[in-house]
């Protein structure tokens, strides 16, 4: 086909999508025709069905924005394909892997079992610290007991991960977990005592945290800094090598889940090596001695970066960026053991004893809450008990909201000049420190969450330290999920409007220093979801910075364009269709007025709401208070499994009531429609995070059932967020990995969208994939980790897609073939190898993939001949841990 003739063809398939009868060929599809991204994402996808007409990614239509240009560009790939034309074989139909219904289950039953027998544990342990803490005489007394017995408490919490991990699994090796198995059972209850160790909590980006990864296998060098919460799982399998450097977000958990299987998986680091903010390393990825990952960006499986070199994008690809801000510095020899000491110290002797030294204090002398514990105490059924309960209840929200509003507001103001932007710090020092605590002050969640989304932010965001200069109010400024390393050198220009997932990244870490610096985002930007702005960001005044962007570092600064992807593109700034959406100024300020009002009445339900909520745990508490001298220890169990099912079911009923119990309803408007500001008040009154409790478990698919989401069968969540749920279809047999998101909105200046999501059964998304609104994903396809599919697109069944903007992966899996992994020198003797290729899962709980017989090195009698073929692609290291590994899987 010749190049008019194809542009011709494109002419009329936009057309159809545009409903319009004629499109000119030399036409800008954005700035002349009004079209938008999804339209384009649409259009892309009509190309896709045509069997005569090449396929267009998104990307190329930004890079040519003119059906000519299209045509030009997709020219010769036509012609090459036309010459080289050889009869095809229709691809073969797509089934799904389907779990075992029976193993779902079980695997529930089980996880519920062992939930309620830990409840019991620490409801016996509880009873015996509390006891004789009461029974001793004085403040001082009190103290000494809480320091003793709080710090047994915190020693056994954090010696109980490693030993369950070790008697449990083992060593990790590289294996294939069915999904609902007994196995996986296995890998779910290491994989959650692990990640609750109170070192996760409080220890992150210390030595003590890189000590806690040793303990459980992972082969960590000197002087490491890691600063993601993210905690690897299959640590045996990791590698980090000395002086290497893990920023802050960044995930690499060491397995992934995939199509019904959890998969385990090594994951490389050598020397000296930087890994960036939000960056994800999937399994089999490995990183030679001074690479670079830069922010934002992913390594998919079977990539590997060169010794030396800088990688970014999704999935990375080289680039001259540097990515190491921070010169080193002199590390004396004593600073880390002195700053672990410090930790410590304040760990045991203050924060410990405060926990539960503070909580006797609370019942021994607040009125009526010790009423319960003492001979003749007042029943519940006592009018004055629940009048007792209301009273607390109110005096705990509305004391703990202002005193935690001026802690916030002092605190974090009086450390800030001991830690001077643009001045190298030796980290684990007290500056560190300081540094650390001003992060923690100031990213308390409850208050973005209760201020975001309204005009209420920007005060908050001014008093905190944010130099926010004559701000331009639309009353959506910001939303209510922030983050910043330090409010006081962040300044955002007027008329910028922020979404949720911003995180300001104005610090920077080498494995010995850190700096922090004044990151300036410019005025009339648009930020979209999810986007990490590091220190030195080049970008200026009218930028729209997509979903996901990695924001640039280097190169000319931009200004009145947009960005999307990663690495980033340039794209128009807005189009037409969003320009219809706008209102004149005198009717924006009067529907402001309103909107004010919708938002404040919206942030006094949800303080009553988290009111009501502080209010049951505290009568469940009075209540086992009250039934103790009956009951004994069970009282203080049957009090925590009672605590977590009522926080499920109040928000629940919230979320439900803050849409009238129907579902939401698709809406383009702007955000000066009351439609927008009721679902502002849907955001703020959804459940909370505490749902990230039930991943990788049944209960929360029974969660997203009760909260609307329609949702098949067997569907594996391994901490996947969907944000409408009542716009979201999820098919049967889903794997949602973590960190997934699927948001059914998107606001861009004053417009906001929505729309239905439909994911297709058998669908596996990967590790911190983003899916926007308006995509139908067909069953069995596979979104890559990381990956963003942009709004209203199509993807067929059966498919791989990935990057940042997703688009079809035509390349197989690295690994596929089953042949090794090459890995850069890193200096160490470990090098990965692992197959890509999937068994499906078996329908059973056994198998060959047993931790138990790993450990004891003798195979089970009996073994699945699945199991065989398996083990027979993988390609395992030589030596006798091969031969080992081959004998058990």
């Amino acid at each position: 086909m010749s190049t008019g003739g194809l542009a011709a063809e494109l002419a009329s398939v936009l057309a159809e999508v545009l409903t319009v009868e004629h499109v000119p060929v030399d036409s800008n599809v954005f700035d002349d025709l009004g079209a938008d991204s999804m339209v384009m994402t649409r259009f892309c996808a009509r190309l896709r069905k045509r069997d005569d007409l090449p396929s267009i990614s998104i990307r190329d239509v930004y890079a040519n924005p003119t059906i000519a240009g299209m045509a030009a560009a997709a020219a010769p790939a036509a012609g090459s394909s036309a010459t080289q034309a050889a009869p095809t074989v229709a691809a073969p139909p797509v089934t799904p892997v389907r779990h075992s219904t029976a193993g779902y289950l079980l695997t529930g039953a089980l996880q519920l079992l062992t939930f309620l027998a830990y409840a019991t544990g620490v409801g016996y342990v509880m009873d015996r610290v509390y006891t004789w803490i009461l029974a001793s005489n004085g403040p001082l007394d009190i103290y000494l007991r809480s320091v003793v017995a709080g710090g047994a408490a915190i020693l056994a919490m954090c010696v109980l991960p490693i030993v369950a991990k070790w008697l449990l699994i083992g060593r990790w090796t590289e294996r294939e977990i069915p999904i609902w198995s007994l196995r996986y059972f296995r890998f779910w209850l290491v994989k959650t005592l692990t990640r609750a160790n109170p070192l996760v909590l409080v220890m992150v980006g210390s030595p003590l945290y890189t000590l806690y990864l040793r303990a459980l296998g992972a082969k960590v060098g000197r002087n490491v800094v890691v600063l993601t919460r993210h905690l690897p799982v299959a640590t045996d399998l990791l590698t980090i090598g000395a002086g290497t450097v893990i920023r802050k977000d960044a995930v690499l958990l060491g397995y992934r889940a995939h199509a019904g299987r959890i998969q385990t998986g090594r994951v490389t680091l050598g020397r000296d090596v930087v890994v960036g903010e939000k960056s994800v390393l999937g399994i089999g990825t490995a990183m030679g001695d001074g690479a670079q990952l830069g922010h934002a960006s992913s390594l998919h499986r079977g990539q590997a970066v060169p010794a030396g070199q800088s990688w970014h994008g999704s999935p990375a690809v080289p680039t001259t960026t540097d990515f190491r801000a921070v010169p080193a510095t002199r590390v004396r020899a004593l600073r880390s053991l002195a700053y672990v000491t410090s930790q410590v110290v304040k760990l045991f002797a203050l924060y410990v004893p405060l926990v539960f030294g503070g909580m006797v204090l609370v019942l021994t002398q607040v009125p009526g809450l010790g009423e319960p514990l003492k001979p003749g105490a007042t029943e519940h059924t006592d009018a004055q008990f629940y009048l007792n309960a209301v009273t607390e209840s109110a005096l705990v929200v509305v004391g703990g909201l202002l005193a935690g509003l001026l802690v916030v507001f002092t605190v974090p103001r009086l450390l800030a000049p001991f830690v001077r932007p643009d001045r190298v710090y030796p980290v684990h020092g007290w500056r560190y420190s300081l540094h650390r605590t001003i992060t923690r002050l100031t990213n308390i969640r409850l208050f973005v969450y209760l201020f975001g989304d309204s005009s209420f932010i920007v005060g908050y965001l001014y008093v905190l330290g944010y130099r926010l200069g004559k701000v331009e109010q639309t009353g959506s400024n910001f939303g209510s999920n922030l983050n910043q390393e330090t409010p006081f050198l962040t300044s955002v220009g007027r008329g910028t409007v922020v979404a949720d997932g911003l995180s300001v990244v104005n610090a920077d870490f080498s494995n010995t220093s850190f700096r922090t610096s004044r990151v300036a985002i410019g005025a009339d930007n648009f930020l979209g979801n999810n986007i990490a702005y590091p220190v030195g960001g080049r970008t200026g005044d009218d930028c729209l910075l997509a979903t996901k962007v990695a924001v640039p570092i280097d190169g000319p600064l931009r200004q009145g364009v947009g960005l999307l992807g990663s690495p980033a593109f340039e794209i128009p700034r807005t189009v037409k269709r969003d320009r219809v959406l706008e209102i004149d100024a005198t009717e924006r300020r009067r529907r402001l007025r309103r909107k004010n009002a919708h938002n404040l009445g919206t942030m006094a339900l949800a303080l009553v709401v988290r009111w009501g909520h502080i209010l049951g745990l505290l009568l469940l508490g009075l209540l086992a208070l009250n039934q103790y001298a009956d009951l004994g220890p069970a009282a203080f169990a049957g009090e925590m499994a009672a605590t977590v099912l009522f926080t499920m079911l109040w928000f629940v009923l919230w979320e439900r009531i803050s849409t009238g119990f129907r579902r939401l309803r698709p809406k383009s408007c702007s955000i000066y429609d009351a439609r927008f500001w009721r679902h502002e008040r849907y955001w703020k009154l959804m459940v909370p995070p505490l749902d990230r409790m039930l991943a990788g478990t049944p209960f929360k698919n029974l969660l997203m059932r009760l909260l609307g989401v329609k949702i098949g069968r067997r569907v594996y969540d391994d901490g996947a967020a969907v944000l409408e749920r009542t716009l979201t279809t999820i098919g049967d047999d889903c794997t949602l990995n973590f960190g997934s998101i699927i948001q059914c909105h998107s606001q861009e200046d004053g417009a906001f969208k929505s729309d239905h999501i439909v994911i297709g059964s058998g669908v596996t998304l990967g590790v911190g994939a983003f899916v926007h609104y308006g995509v139908t994903i067909g069953d069995g396809a596979e979104i890559a980790p990381d990956s963003f599919v942009m709004k209203g697109e199509e993807i067929p069944a059966g498919s791989r897609w990935g990057g940042n903007p997703a688009r079809e992966l035509v390349e197989p899996p690295a690994g596929s073939t089953g042949t090794s992994l090459a890995v850069p020198p890193t200096g160490n003797r470990h090098r990965a190898a692992v197959g890509d290729r999937c068994v499906p899962p078996a329908l059973s709980w056994g198998g060959d993939d047993d931790p138990g017989a790993e450990r004891s090195g003798v195979a089970r009698r009996g073994r699945r001949s699945a199991g065989r073929h398996r083990r027979a692609r993988l390609q395992p290291a030589s030596g006798r841990r091969a031969r080992r590994a081959a004998t058990t899987g």
